[in-house]
């Protein structure tokens, strides 16, 4: 079944000893649902002897920016290429396989999965490791926001809201109510300092606010009270910096001493990209 959904091309007669993989998501979804697209898709390019290439410059995501970024591929917008295939190269090849958007789920692990699984981790963790390089500037963000608060015990804390409200196939985000209760008992039991919260919704942040006062840190990312984010264009390189606020959040929350999850493939990033020990809180 999952050769069924494989497209095989032949763009000439280059590297005809190579057989190259394709990895494209079009228009993909939120940026570690992509994330974990890729991930899953260079673990297959391993099994079956395939050269991996990463494609989001021909097949766009919703986080291809339509300005002042030229015609780049949106991949190396945060990360570095995970080898030293040129596209161009690739579409003069003979040998060129192109991955399916169909999710065959003998092959395709969630991060949630990877994240309970030794074995899995063990292995997709190899793959980070391998090809997976963030920017450097982007990780000098992350660090430079967490150095200010490292003497701290920090809590982290991803609450999703607008379309995660009543978005199909996935899992009831935390309500606020449970949310802030839930960081008030963990405070007093747990002896956390600092509360890092990420979320895309402003009334969120306001209340966490109110409640929490200076014990609260966030980044400074762009927040909404509706389902709009990828609808308008209110800044300059809007959708670059959607996919760069939530990576940049992703790697500080990776860096809590404690981490809050409920099957947000942002809190599972935080603990699948952690370097350190954290304390996980599973939250169904």
């Amino acid at each position: 079944n999952f050769l069924k959904n494989l497209k095989f091309c032949c763009f000439g007669e280059k590297n005809k000893n190579k057989f190259f993989y394709v990895i494209k998501r079009t228009p993909g979804s939120g940026f570690f649902s992509n994330f974990v697209y890729v991930l899953n898709h260079l673990r297959i390019s391993e099994l079956f002897n395939l050269i991996p290439v990463i494609d989001m410059k021909n097949y766009k995501t919703i986080y291809n920016d339509k300005f002042n970024l030229k015609n780049i591929n949106a991949w190396n917008y945060y990360f570095r290429n995970i080898n030293k295939i040129k596209l161009k190269d690739v579409y003069k090849s003979q040998n060129v396989i192109f991955s399916s958007d169909i999710i065959d789920r003998k092959y395709y692990y969630h991060l949630d999965e990877i994240n309970k699984n030794f074995k899995l981790r063990k292995e997709f963790k190899r793959i980070e490791k391998k090809y997976i390089k963030v920017d450097s500037k982007i990780l000098n963000q992350a660090n430079s926001f967490y150095s200010k608060y490292k003497n701290y015990k920090i809590l982290g804390i991803h609450l999703r809201g607008t379309s995660y409200k009543n978005a199909p196939k996935h899992p009831f985000p935390i309500p606020l109510k449970l949310a802030k209760n839930i960081c008030k008992k963990l405070l007093n039991q747990k002896k956390f300092e600092k509360i890092f919260i990420i979320t895309e919704e402003k009334k969120y942040l306001d209340e966490f606010k109110t409640t929490f006062g200076n014990k609260l840190i966030y980044f400074n990312s762009f927040r909404s009270n509706f389902n709009d984010a990828f609808e308008i264009y209110p800044r300059k390189l809007h959708r670059y910096k959607l996919g760069l606020e939530i990576l940049v959040e992703t790697l500080i929350l990776s860096k809590c001493d404690g981490i809050i999850s409920n099957m947000t493939n942002v809190s599972s990033a935080g603990i699948f990209l952690s370097r350190k020990r954290n304390k996980i809180f599973n939250i169904f």
